[in-house]
């Protein structure tokens, strides 16, 4: 690395998450400073978060209504006469949240310390939602409701951008064009722009950089970005700025908006890593041309194609152009906002050519991406991990999740092993290239951020985890006795048996979510999603039976879905909930986007693409005609409506047509279909004998000794097994209960050697026990073992 590499500042835009920071920041700072690049990090929704919600905030919002000229409403009147009890409760509401003052939990709970306005409204029996022993949850609650009271009021007068989790998202929305953006950019800072601006300002001030990374993974990030990055353009015109993210990779795959390069000097799609190094030795090369040459001579940088040829057009893909004799004194910087050549290659990057004023897509670079193995740790340095608020939005167990806690978030693979589902954006990077890290590889990295951060809590933020590559990290997690909570997204497939799910559980594993999406099984081929409603329900009942809460994405409106299936999926979600298999769950719209096969070959699932009208900035979402599906729009909230209800275990008795203001079919799938589907034998022991043999246990001890019975003396073995709960004895035959003891002290103690149910058949002393081997996987002491935590996976 040469040198001269520059400052890298990386930033997340407000806002996305309270509790937790956006990993993306974190995966590239991790990775950049493995390669020895100087970077710091910033997340600007926590900062504005933290100043406008405090009393010095509160006051400059009070002050700015009371001499705007804002029509309030009778909420907001109420709220700015309470103004003296919101800016004395602010303070410590906000400690409460940062678990920095727990005892506060009692006042929120049982007096009258907080103001409440119409948030309260929807306050639900506080009780049956939290039990008794809840008080802290409660407070939580209440208090996230309190803030939510003052972000109403922000947005209904000095900021009507704001938004939790989501910024001025409407402006990034099916934004076909830019000018609404760049007419909002135009305009003057409202109060929290100018918050976040100073807040901005401090951390510009405090690491000087000459980079700026902004991640935008959702439309409710793109204006703060942007708004960001013109501040700091207009600081020091000479900063690069730089975009990715999750909203790029899906909606601006396309741009060709000249004005959008005002802001971003440069926009890379997919993974950052390799796109961003060879940004960086374009900018790291701060020597004369002649010694950048000599550099790419030496190795120290790469041999590059030109951006622009001498006369300023742009030169062909792929192909290298000679540099031209240049003044001594010329360096790469200087490349960078002129004609001149550039030497580097470019790789998943949209530019605007300085010569013709137009966008431009660079992707000369050949080399293959870094592969997931070599990304390394996600680094939280620099980040504020004490100032996120856990908060309790909503009465939704998984939803809480997501919310409440401080999750550090990791990938276990890369893309998705299935990538097949017709409605998801199977052709992008992000899904289609399937890539995985072995599990030492894992837990390397999970050691060094629990030492990093102080926190044991993992969110696996996959497309969909991988059940082998989640057996293998559950192992090697117990083999080095790494203590960790965690969760993420999985597919509903067979591969989890119930020993699996016992074996994660016991690594950690507390809350998985995954895709039952539509419950009609001609529609889940339709979609391509590999599983069957009696599938989901064996592997949701494997999951619960161990203690594992599963979360289901569900689905409404997809293509040519009838009232009738409709009906039929809310009925096979009613009997879910009813066996207790799934406890929590969430109804979302079919919405097709552009990357998916649904948007690709909109005929092949009998719809008609109707808009929007392609445009020079944002293109994914689509809006479709379904004309031989039912009207979905109508059936949205009386199946919100449902679901919240069989969370509860509410009305889970009442016909389907209780939920609906409108005339809606009977369901015609049978009322047994779930306890039918969970009465299913799955396969004898004696049919898995290529699976793995793991024992959750310790290793038992063992003794012999002398039983009378009827007057005969004779020998018996005794296993004793010291477990977390409770102990219990084994009793068997002498010799099957020394083999039983050599083999669970191995299981115990060897965590290396994978031993196939079928190998340990090869040792068994049939002759002694006078059982066979098959005997044995269906005799009591089997039996017993199999229910304690002997596992085959």
């Amino acid at each position: 690395m040469l040198s001269t590499s520059p400052r890298i500042l990386l930033v997340t835009p407000p806002l996305t998450q309270l509790n937790t920071p956006y990993p993306a920041t974190a995966y590239l700072t991790g990775f950049l400073r493995g390669r020895g690049y100087a970077v710091a990090q910033a997340d600007l929704g926590i900062e504005l978060v933290g100043r406008l919600f405090s009393e010095a905030g509160l006051r400059r919002v009070f002050a700015a209504i009371e001499a705007g000229n804002f029509a309030l409403s009778d909420n907001a009147r109420r709220m700015r006469r309470l103004q003296r009890s919101y800016l004395a409760t602010i303070g410590p509401v906000m400690r409460f949240l940062q678990n920095k003052d727990l005892t506060l939990a009692a006042r929120i709970c049982h007096s009258r310390f907080l103001p409440e306005a119409s948030r309260f409204d929807q306050v639900a029996d506080l009780e049956a939602a939290f039990g008794t022993m809840g008080l802290t949850d409660q407070a939580r609650h209440l208090a996230t409701l309190y803030l939510e009271d003052l972000a109403d009021l922000i947005k209904e007068t000095v900021g009507p951008q704001f938004g939790f989790s989501r910024y001025a998202e409407h402006l990034g929305l099916t934004a076909t064009s830019f000018d609404e953006l760049h007419q909002a950019l135009q305009a003057a800072p409202n109060l929290v722009d100018e918050i976040m601006l100073e807040a901005f300002a401090e951390v510009l001030g405090r690491e000087q950089p000459e980079v700026i990374g902004f991640t935008v993974p959702f439309p409710g990030n793109l204006y703060g970005a942007l708004r960001l990055a013109q501040y700091a353009k207009q600081q020091n015109p000479t900063i690069r700025t730089l975009m990715g993210g999750g909203y790029p990779n899906t909606e601006l795959r396309q741009i060709r908006e000249p004005r959008f390069f005002d802001y971003i000097d440069y926009l890379t799609l997919d993974d950052g890593e390799g796109p961003w190094l060879k940004l960086l030795e374009m900018f790291s090369c701060e020597l004369p041309v002649d010694s950048c040459q000599e550099s790419v001579a030496r190795g120290e940088l790469p041999v590059a194609s030109s951006l622009f040829s001498a006369d300023g057009h742009p030169a062909p893909d792929n192909q290298d152009t000679a540099f031209a004799p240049s003044a001594p004194a010329t360096t790469n910087r200087q490349l960078a906002t002129d004609n001149s050549p550039l030497i580097t290659t470019f790789q998943r990057t949209f530019l605007r050519n300085p010569a013709t004023g137009q966008v431009e897509y660079r992707n000369e670079a050949t080399a293959a991406d870094i592969p997931h193995a070599e990304v390394g740790t996600p680094d939280y340095d620099g980040l504020p991990l004490s100032e996120y608020l856990s908060v309790i939005e909503v009465l939704n167990p998984m939803h809480r999740l997501w919310s409440d806690g401080r999750w550090n978030k990791l990938t276990v693979a890369h893309g998705c092993y299935w990538k097949r589902c017709s409605f998801c954006d199977v052709t992008l990077d992000y899904i289609r290239r399937y890539e995985t890290a072995p599990s030492t590889l894992l837990v390397d990295r999970i050691e060094q951020i629990v030492r990093q951060t102080g926190q044991t809590g993992f969110h696996f933020v996959d497309e969909a985890a991988p059940p082998l590559a989640l057996r293998d990290l559950a192992i090697e997690l117990l083999k080095r006795r790494v203590s960790i909570t965690w969760w993420g997204n999985i597919r509903f497939e067979k591969t989890f048996t119930p020993d699996l799910c016992r074996l994660l559980a016991a690594a950690g594993c507390i809350a998985v979510s995954g895709g039952l999406e539509v419950a009609s099984d001609r529609l889940l081929t339709l979609m391509e999603k590999g599983v069957t409603i009696a599938q989901v329900a064996r592997v949701t009942e494997g999951f619960t039976q161990a203690g594992i809460m599963v979360h289901a994405y569900l689905m409404y409106g997809f293509p040519t879905e009838t009232a009738q299936e409709t009906i039929d999926s809310l009925e096979v979600v009613r009997q879910l909930f009813q066996a207790g298999i799934v406890q929590s769950g969430y109804w979302h719209r079919f919405a097709m986007t552009a990357h998916s096969p649904v948007g690709q070959n909109p005929a092949k699932y009998q719809v008609r693409q109707i808009g929007p009208d392609p445009g020079n900035f944002a293109w994914n979402d689509l809006w479709h005609d379904d004309p031989t599906g039912a009207d979905h729009e109508q059936f949205g909230p009386g199946l919100a409506k449902a679901l919240y209800n069989y969370m509860h275990a509410v009305a889970l008795d009442e016909p389907l047509q209780f939920w609906f203001d409108f005339k809606v079919p009977r369901p015609t799938v049978p009322r047994q279909l779930i306890a039918s589907a969970l009465q299913e034998p799955g396969k004898p022991d004696a049919a898995r004998q290529n699976l793995r043999l793991f024992w959750l246990g310790n290793a038992p001890e063992l003794r012999l000794e002398i039983k009378q019975r009827k007057g005969r003396a004779t020998e018996q073995a005794v296993l004793t097994f010291y477990e977390q709960a409770e102990d219990f004895e084994l009793k068997a035959p002498p010799a099957l209960g020394q083999w039983l003891h050599a083999l669970l002290t191995t299981l115990a103690a060897d965590y290396d050697t994978k031993l196939l149910l079928k190998d340990a058949a090869r040792t068994f002393p049939a002759a002694e026990t006078g059982l066979s081997f098959e005997a044995l996987l269906i005799s009591p002491p089997w039996l017993l073992l199999r229910e304690k935590g002997l596992l085959l996976v």
